[in-house]
């Protein structure tokens, strides 16, 4: 299955989650197993020549994806959460969507110091949480090895906010 073929199983939602936003949803991907399989094998080999030790990806939809790669890897998974989610002591990060700001947390004790990290998310668009993920993860003393993902919102310019790291997305929209 070629890359573009995952752009026919992306579809668009006008107007959500509020006026004037196209949200693209990845639903048809998952409920196809070919292409749900995949992206997650084309993610984890992408990580894989990374050396990634770990996958910490952001709530929610990161987390569909991101585990399935950490367990293509063999690698261990640390989820990104909303504030109050987790049940231990956490670090926090804020953070500015294109339609608001939003807070994502990890456990203080989620990795350990010098940890090679893949930073996943289902979608980049203006970069704004997965440059809180990132942040979170260096704070705690790890490296982030590479930031991978489904889909790039590229007229966004969210790849500004990660230009220092490895970056890779599936399937690149570069319009809106």
């Amino acid at each position: 299955m070629a890359a573009l073929d995952l752009r026919e199983r992306i579809r668009d939602i006008p107007d959500f989650p509020k006026p004037g936003i196209v949200f693209k949803d990845i639903t048809p991907l998952l409920l196809d197993p070919a292409a749900m399989d995949y992206a997650v094998r084309e993610l984890a080999g992408w990580g894989r020549e990374r050396s990634v030790e770990l996958v910490v990806a952001a709530e929610a939809r990161g987390f569909i994806l991101g585990a399935a790669i950490a367990r293509e890897l063999g690698v261990g998974f640390v989820p990104a959460r909303k504030p109050g989610k987790l049940p231990h002591e956490t670090v926090s990060a804020e953070y500015m969507l294109e339609y608001g700001v939003d807070t994502l947390e990890l456990h203080a004790d989620a990795l350990a110091h010098g940890t090679r990290v893949l930073v996943h998310d289902d979608l980049i668009a203006t970069g704004g949480t997965a440059r809180a993920v990132c942040d979170l993860v260096e704070r705690l003393g790890g490296v982030v090895a590479g930031a991978a993902f489904v889909i790039e919102l590229a007229f966004l310019s969210g790849r500004g906010k990660l230009a220092e790291l490895d970056f890779h997305a599936l399937v690149t929209y570069d319009d809106g």
